[in-house]
């Protein structure tokens, strides 16, 4: 294979996601319908505030259209939506050829899950207590339920498996895009709020406070 046929599927894929990203810029993110998500992993709970038309499969668009839902601004949406689907797509598509269109698939979620993060989440997206509740008794030094940031960058550090730069990556992306939304007014990431990530509820809090705020301009 010549370096052409390498570099066209990589230029097709990035000039697909910025057109499908373009769209999304121009109209407003309309609210998810509400759904049964009975059944669903904790993970998969998780995941699937992004799948905005409830089909199973999350887009480039529908992930940009989320982040624009709970009050990111566009930059950061179109990075973390670039950065997502580039890592995750194919993992959650196994025995799939690459697709331009880099889809991903909210069922097999769990293939995506990362290394060096706080495995409060098992190899089935599982929400696991115990290591929630480790987050806080090894790393909420100043206030048992609370992370200040010096607090959190210590938990990235410690849970860092050698050479796994993609998931020290991964996990200081979640959790800076975490703290930097979710901090309260005295610069602490509360107990609860992290919870509420795990459980796959935070999203949908954040999109409606978003839509309050907005309407109240």
């Amino acid at each position: 294979m010549n370096s052409y046929q390498v570099r066209l599927p990589l230029l097709i894929s990035f000039f697909y996601f910025y057109y499908q990203i373009a769209i999304a810029t121009t109209t407003a993110p309309a609210p998810a319908p509400a759904y049964n998500s009975s059944g669903f992993s904790a993970l998969q709970k998780h995941v699937s505030f992004f799948d905005r038309n409830h089909d199973g499969i999350v887009y480039p668009k529908e992930t940009f259209q989320g982040f624009r839902a709970i009050g990111c601004g566009v930059a950061l949406s179109t990075a973390a939506s670039a950065f997502i689907h580039a890592g995750l797509s194919q993992k959650t598509r196994p025995g799939e050829p690459p697709s331009i269109l880099l889809p991903i698939v909210v069922a097999n979620i769990k293939l995506a899950i990362h290394g060096s993060d706080s495995g409060a989440y098992n190899a089935e997206g599982g929400f696991v207590a115990s290591k929630f509740e480790e987050i806080f008794s090894k790393h909420a030094k100043q206030h048992p339920n609370a992370l200040t940031s010096d607090e959190l960058k210590e938990m990235l550090k410690s849970n860092r498996e050698p050479k796994d730069f993609k998931g020290w990556l991964a996990a200081e992306s979640e959790w800076k895009i975490l703290f930097d939304l979710c901090k309260d007014n005295n610069g602490l990431l509360q107990k609860d709020i992290v919870y509420s990530v795990y459980d796959g509820s935070l999203f949908e809090r954040l999109e409606k406070e978003h839509s309050k705020t907005k309407n109240n301009v």
